[in-house]
């Protein structure tokens, strides 16, 4: 008897211990800040499944990639990613008007890459769009759809002030640094981008490939792509470690979807 009674205390504590290891306050947490690359092409893939498998929580932050680094500056997240080199990334924040005391301070690897896509209103019916076409389209020189081969409405451009990676990209690639319209409307993260482009008339924008879905359309362009660049100031914390380790790791499956 003495021995059932040992056995069942033993099994009534490894329970309780389970059910401790299992409560939410002993996940890690981790804050990251993104832009609309990383947020859509590898946060939101790997977030559910990594916290169920190493118990590591991502506290995302999509605020763009220049607020992301202001916030690594002030200490107030883990690491910044952003869907574009560490140079251009660098090159963006001097454009910007932020002063980076030392930039050897950042420690930068890539953890995924992205191709931007052209997001276009369901009416815009135009299935191809050259380098040349969409220079003008987006420098404000293409002011009607049918310029292009698309129907007779104007061409209304949406620029997201939660994306300066994916229009920091764009402009080098597909226009040669030329200035995007000075008329173009504005929105905020990609989500928000691809809902007003899909209620206005004639609109167009840019974003992930990930975001793109039946309520928009998505001509075929030459192939934009980059890098998903992930900083941390100084070595990466033993939790940002952990996340890059699940990244290259178990999470390729989820990224690859």
């Amino acid at each position: 008897m003495g021995k059932s009674i040992i056995a069942g205390a033993v099994t009534v504590a490894a329970v309780f211990l389970g059910l401790s290891l299992a409560m939410p306050g002993n996940t890690e947490e981790i804050k990251i800040g993104a832009g609309a690359a990383p947020t859509e092409n590898v946060f939101k893939k790997i977030m559910e499944p990594m916290e169920k498998s190493i118990g590591l929580k991502v506290v995302l932050i999509s605020n763009g990639p220049v607020e992301a680094l202001k916030d690594l500056d002030k200490g107030l997240i883990d690491a910044a990613s952003g869907g574009l080199t560490f140079p251009d990334w660098m090159a963006m924040m001097d454009k910007e008007g932020y002063q980076i005391p030392d930039k050897s301070a950042y420690k930068h690897r890539v953890i995924g890459k992205d191709v931007v896509k052209v997001l276009t209103n369901k009416d815009v019916t135009v299935k191809q769009l050259s380098k040349d076409q969409l220079k003008g389209i987006f420098g404000g020189t293409v002011k009607n759809w049918k310029e292009v081969g698309g129907p007779d409405q104007p061409v209304v451009v949406f620029l997201g002030t939660k994306i300066p990676g994916t229009q920091s990209v764009f402009q080098k690639q597909a226009m040669d640094g030329s200035s995007y319209a000075q008329d173009a409307q504005q929105g905020t993260t990609a989500e928000d981008l691809k809902a007003k482009v899909a209620a206005t008339a004639g609109a167009v924008c840019l974003g992930p490939a990930s975001i793109v879905d039946g309520s928009i359309n998505a001509p075929e362009i030459p192939e934009i792509g980059r890098p998903i660049t992930l900083i941390t100031k100084g070595e990466p914390s033993p939790s940002v470690v952990k996340m890059i380790q699940y990244i290259n790791g178990e999470g390729k499956k989820y990224l690859n979807n």
